[in-house]
């Protein structure tokens, strides 16, 4: 390494450095405030345990609204991306085609999923169609630009052969595309219906639904111990979500891998 590269990294570390130091005294973020902090979470732990189910019925049926939102998200949001995704595409599409198609998806992608829920709650009101919509524009935004990029990256000289062959644009898709594709698109829509179940239990804080509802409910009244037993069951639909979308996807892989040897 050379001296000039030497003094410029060690420029560049210094200003970081600098920065951090100057965003901690901005932010008033202090060691006596973390201490405080630490004991504070500590005492505050304390009072989650041990869990109690104080109201079984809402906790379950906020539980079971959470996985329908989820669900009904994520198949809404991947019949939305697939053509998204194509139409983002550079390689199969023209630019003018692709800018367009890839502001939606940076546009569903701009902001959280509470800000956007915070706009749905607003606009339609309270309840769980907010909480689908909102979690609607979130599966646009990841599985269409992530798509888009697993497209841009095939190989282009199978979608030339069939296109040499006059092959309707549908066919290209269908014989040149989406087999070099199928198993990362698997991989994105199991991850975000996993997302998906994480979030459906974050927008029911404001009103779109599901068991975020409850959890801050109990919060509200100091009802730590059922706070606890809340969180214990969205820990536990979250692995169970995990290990379904896990299985699903070893299952649509193993038939295509199948027909494929076949």
């Amino acid at each position: 390494m050379s001296l000039q590269t030497s003094m410029r990294m060690r420029l560049i570390w210094a200003l970081f450095i600098a920065y951090i130091i100057f965003a901690c005294a901005r932010l008033d973020f202090t060691w006596d405030r973390f201490s405080l902090g630490l004991h504070q979470g500590a005492v505050f732990i304390s009072r989650l345990f041990p869990p109690q189910v104080l109201q079984p019925d809402s906790m379950f049926k906020g539980l079971q609204e959470s996985a329908e939102i989820a669900i009904l998200a994520s198949f809404l949001g991947v019949i939305l991306s697939l053509p998204l995704g194509i139409l983002a595409a550079r390689n199969l599409m023209p630019s003018w085609v692709t800018w367009i198609a890839r502001a939606i998806i940076a546009l569903c992608r701009s902001f959280h999923p509470l800000i956007i829920a915070i706009i749905f709650v607003k606009a339609i009101g309270f309840g769980a169609l907010a909480g689908i919509l909102t979690l609607v524009v979130a599966s646009i935004g990841f599985i269409g630009k992530l798509f888009a990029e697993a497209i841009e990256e095939i190989s282009i000289k199978q979608v030339e052969a069939i296109r040499a062959t006059g092959a309707p644009f549908f066919s290209v898709l269908d014989y040149g595309v989406f087999p070099q594709v199928m198993a990362r698109f698997v991989g994105f829509v199991t991850y975000q219906i996993d997302s998906n179940l994480r979030n459906s239990t974050m927008v029911g804080i404001v009103g779109a639904g599901g068991i975020g509802g409850t959890l801050f409910a109990a919060y509200q009244r100091f009802d730590y111990d059922f706070v606890c037993a809340i969180l214990l069951a969205i820990i536990a639909m979250i692995i169970c979500g995990e290990l379904l979308a896990r299985w699903v996807r070893i299952l649509l892989i193993g038939r295509k891998t199948r027909s494929e040897m076949a």
